[in-house]
């Protein structure tokens, strides 16, 4: 669930994102045009990952409200993803707009539609990787 602090025509989107484990985003990339994404975790526990063209993870950055690393920077056309590691976990989102809809997001073909059964096994298996690092 995103609360955005901007207007859909803004030249910079800010949002909060508050994110409950076992929710899943699924892969995307900013192509059109391209944007810089970053995500500082206000409150709980998250990680941001990063992936190659096959999905491989390239990166994952674990942040906690209060931690040591409490942000990532995403450049242009790398693959993502997000994932709450805690209750009530609360990022804030910041990237360049303005919001179209059409091409905001491209996502990765390598995984699986949100809604799917393969969904949830693909998110554990992430999860998996992410808290045995």
């Amino acid at each position: 669930m995103n609360f955005n602090l901007h207007e859909l025509s803004d030249p910079v989107q800010r949002m909060l994102n508050a994110i409950e484990p076992g929710s899943y985003v699924r892969p995307h990339r900013h192509l059109d045009p391209d944007k810089t994404e970053l995500f500082v975790i206000l409150k709980g526990r998250g990680v941001v990952l990063t992936f190659d063209d096959n999905g491989n993870i390239n990166d994952l950055v674990q942040m906690k409200a209060g931690g040591e690393k409490l942000g990532v920077e995403i450049p242009p056309g790398i693959w993502h993803s997000i994932i709450s590691l805690e209750k009530g976990t609360l990022f804030l989102e910041i990237k360049d707009g303005p919001y179209v809809a059409a091409t905001d997001k491209d996502f990765a073909s390598w995984a699986p539609e949100a809604g799917t059964e393969e969904e949830k096994a693909y998110l554990n298996d992430l999860i998996a990787k992410v808290t045995e690092k």
